[in-house]
């Protein structure tokens, strides 16, 4: 659907986008538009986010809809340094934060 070029960073920029994405997990289903613009932003911005599709893994539904309270997607899952955890839903404010965080300039 997409077809884009995904950014390049130096390695050391890479390896601290990739330490950084750790703390990041996309709950998607594949047929999903709204998931599919995201997983085109994370693809672009070259990000190794953790994918976890809740159509065919009913254990990650599980953990969205405990953790983020409804079993709606895109929903990106935001580990903070102190250990609360945000969950981000609405493609278009995922992919505003995901630019915001980690497109370079």
């Amino acid at each position: 659907m997409f077809s884009t070029t995904p950014i390049e960073r130096s390695a050391e920029a890479q390896a601290a986008v990739d330490r950084a994405c750790r703390d990041l997990a996309l709950y998607h289903f594949m047929s999903c538009p709204f998931c599919q613009r995201v997983r085109h932003q994370i693809q672009r911005l070259a990000l190794p986010i953790e994918l976890r599709d809740i159509q065919r893994d009913p254990e990650r539904r599980q953990e969205l809809m405990a953790g983020g309270g409804r079993t709606m997607v895109p929903c990106l899952r935001i580990e903070q340094e102190n250990g609360e955890v945000e969950w981000m839903y609405e493609s278009a404010d995922i992919n505003r934060y995901l630019a915001d965080r980690f497109e370079t300039r």
